[in-house]
């Protein structure tokens, strides 16, 4: 009985967790460069019940022995064990403003667990080491710095910041940034060969879980990337099946409340009808 108690609740924990999830993608379904994250949900190990008997033998004296008769399996509950960010790419928007910046991932080599690896723009961290995001809304500040929403500074191919005398600059597809046809510099690309092992931040950005800067994604063979300024990636957030999962965790969650209902009701009539008798 009590057993299905920790059954129950691990499994209302796990869908309340999905529930979050979900919700935080569905408020993010219009936040450019958004990368949507991806639940994984396993059960803990099954426990193989038996019944315990015993056994006489026939012979002069009676003789007992033990004898356990397998009754089968029964499941200890359910778990989240992580949330993977969904790097695959997103449709492109048009805004005509010229520090809008998208980026468009064409190839990328593909990672010994099968998944492709991704490119992010480079962002100084205040910290320490280097932030990474897909968001190109970049803007310029007081001093003709481009920064990201969040007012980080945009950092060149040499991991140098990008200042410019006003917004009147053209991108080329190669990441190159030109102001009255003159090279200014190259904005920063690296290439993350695992990016489900990044570490999320908030407001779209990643970081290296030991603190070291991924490697340059203009130096990276199999790396094929453009930009297309006065555009901007879109989330990949697809609105209509992250409601239809959030009804489904929800169901979920509800079904495990109804079963908790039914063991509170059957301890209630243990405690205080049988245990009357």
């Amino acid at each position: 009985m009590f057993r299905g108690f920790y059954t129950v609740a691990s499994g209302m924990i796990a869908q309340q967790r999905r529930t979050e999830l979900l919700t935080n993608n569905m408020a993010n379904a219009n936040t450019p460069g958004y990368k949507a994250d991806q639940s994984v949900i396993r059960s803990f190990p099954d426990m193989l019940m038996a019944r315990m008997g015993s056994k006489s033998l026939p012979v002069q004296d009676p003789l007992s022995m033990k004898k356990l008769s397998t009754v089968g399996g029964i499941s200890t509950g359910v778990y989240m064990q992580e949330t993977l960010p969904h790097f695959e790419q997103g449709q492109l928007l048009e805004t005509e403003l010229p520090t809008d910046i998208a980026m468009l991932q064409n190839t990328v080599p593909i990672n010994a667990d099968g998944n492709p690896g991704a490119v992010l723009y480079r962002l100084e961290n205040p910290v320490a080491g280097e932030y990474y995001t897909r968001n190109g809304n970049f803007t310029l500040d007081a001093d003709g710095y481009l920064t990201n929403p969040q007012g980080l500074y945009v950092l060149s191919d040499t991991g140098q910041r990008i200042q410019l005398q006003n917004d009147d600059f053209q991108v080329e597809a190669d990441g190159r940034l030109l102001a009255n046809n003159q090279e200014v510099a190259r904005i920063g690309v690296s290439f993350s060969a695992a990016p489900e092992s990044l570490l999320k931040e908030e407001n779209g950005l990643f970081r290296t879980a030991d603190g070291q800067n991924l490697a340059s994604a203009y130096d990276t063979d199999g790396v094929a990337f453009s930009m297309q300024q006065g555009f901007l990636e879109g989330s990949t957030v697809d609105s209509a099946k992250t409601m239809t999962e959030m009804l489904t965790a929800y169901r979920a969650f509800e079904a495990n409340q109804k079963i908790l209902q039914a063991y509170d009701r059957s301890m209630e009539k243990a405690v205080n009808e049988i245990g009357r008798v």
